[in-house]
């Protein structure tokens, strides 16, 4: 699998380590990843860095039993549409569940995870998934 430039890493922190985008003041619509424009207002808009809660709804989801190179071993996994609290939606992976645990609608929360390695002494990346929050 080819490795990811280690500047385009550093870049992408906010985003995969503390599920930061953005928000256009005029029009309320929260974006992430992060814009640098609002499609909606244009230059009319007035982007500001946001930083979400990490919560959110089970939008869509599926469970993947054949996964893409470098991600074999971890089938079978749940992946899904994340729509969060402020709005935007998101495609994350669901841990310590199985298709049969999980439905549309169910609360989740963001948890900090290994994502991948690029070898043995390669980066180790590290970024967001989902958990379910239980209600008692």
């Amino acid at each position: 699998m080819p490795s990811e430039n280690l500047a385009i890493t550093w870049r992408r922190l906010p985003e995969r380590y503390r599920l930061a985008g953005t928000a256009c003041e005029n029009c309320k619509t929260s974006y992430f990843p992060s814009r640098k424009l609002c499609p909606k207002c244009r230059r009319k808009g007035k982007i500001v860095p946001k930083q979400f809660s990490g919560k959110g709804k089970v939008y869509s989801f599926t469970e993947v039993t054949s996964g893409p190179v470098g991600f074999e071993l971890e089938v079978p996994y749940v992946l899904a549409i994340v729509e969060l609290d402020e709005g935007p939606k998101i495609t994350a992976q669901v841990v310590g569940i199985s298709e049969k645990g999980i439905k549309i609608g169910d609360s989740v929360e963001m948890v900090f995870r290994k994502i991948m390695e690029d070898s043995d002494e390669g980066l180790i990346h590290y970024g967001y998934k989902f958990r379910l929050l239980r209600t008692s």
